[in-house]
């Protein structure tokens, strides 16, 4: 996709603050520090839209960034970081929940699980409640680039196995070499057409 703009618009805790016009939204969710910004950024073809942190659990909010002035990347907090207190991550999920259920402009989750790593149980929980939920979801392996071609296969079936989709359905991404970002342009055009 031939990206023209790509701006942040505003954060917001509830849905008061969510975008009120009928433009398409994709949604991107996973576990802190599983490389959310940086793959938003690689999609977008800029640097510094998303910002990048050393220290995981910094984005508080749900963040909205319009795209080409017709659909947005929402931005949602990353789940299971430790050092977050328990009444915050709490919080955080009733926010996630409630825009992940009642968002009416919601076509997409783009699902990103780090692919060094088996599904964490935090992993599971999401992906059981989208499923439960009936949610549409593309799942994408990020980090890429750790692991050699050659073993990967291992580490995806590890994936597969763990959260019950077939391994062909998981989009191996990197946003240090770009491999994986075609695939998932053509999963997000066709969910926002």
């Amino acid at each position: 996709m031939k990206i023209i703009s790509a701006e942040f618009i505003k954060a917001a805790v509830d849905e008061r603050g969510w975008p009120k016009d009928k433009l398409p939204q994709v949604a991107f969710a996973g576990r802190s520090n599983v490389g959310k910004s940086a793959l938003i950024n690689s999609l977008v073809n800029r640097r510094g839209l998303v910002r990048t942190s050393s220290t995981p659990g910094k984005t508080r909010e749900i963040n909205f960034f319009l795209v080409n002035g017709a659909f947005y990347f929402v931005d949602l907090p990353g789940f299971g970081f430790a050092r977050v207190p328990g009444k915050v991550q709490e919080s955080w999920g009733e926010m996630i929940e409630k825009y992940l259920l009642e968002s009416p402009r919601l076509n997409l989750i783009v699902f990103l699980l780090d692919i060094r790593h088996r599904p964490g149980n935090n992993d599971m929980i999401m992906n059981r409640w989208l499923v439960e939920n009936s949610l549409p979801a593309a799942y994408v392996a990020t980090k890429a680039d750790k692991i050699a071609r050659g073993a990967r296969n291992g580490y995806i079936n590890a994936i597969s196995g763990g959260l019950g989709v077939s391994a062909e359905s998981i989009i191996q991404f990197s946003s240090v070499t770009g491999e994986g970002k075609d695939r998932l342009w053509e999963t997000i055009k066709k969910s926002i057409a």
